[in-house]
């Protein structure tokens, strides 16, 4: 399924999936919102995944661990925006389990 994935990924997909990483969890609530994004394979996939680290962002901010999670998220959308697929322990599996990705 990976490789379909790659064959289908467009540039637009990754510039999406890599400000859903920085600017989440805004970016990945307007991706749910516009029908054309929020079902393409590769976006859907890094969409659901940063949501749910910027939720943890957002909640860890008060503590220094929020800017190293951050931090981790702008690493994770650079990846996206080279066309990889991120794989973030316990969330990826959550995401994938739960058939969000």
């Amino acid at each position: 399924m990976s490789d379909q994935m790659n064959t289908e990924v467009t540039s637009d997909d990754k510039l999406w999936a890599l400000l859903a990483y920085i600017l989440s969890p805004v970016v990945p609530i307007i991706i749910l919102l516009m029908p054309d994004k929020k079902d393409r394979p590769f976006l859907k996939a890094h969409n659901v995944q940063a949501l749910i680290l910027g939720i943890i962002t957002v909640v860890t901010s008060s503590f220094c661990i929020g800017i190293v999670v951050w931090i981790y998220a702008i690493y994770c959308g650079y990846q996206a925006y080279q066309g990889k697929m991120v794989e973030i322990p316990g969330i990826t599996g959550l995401v994938k389990g739960q058939g969000w990705a």
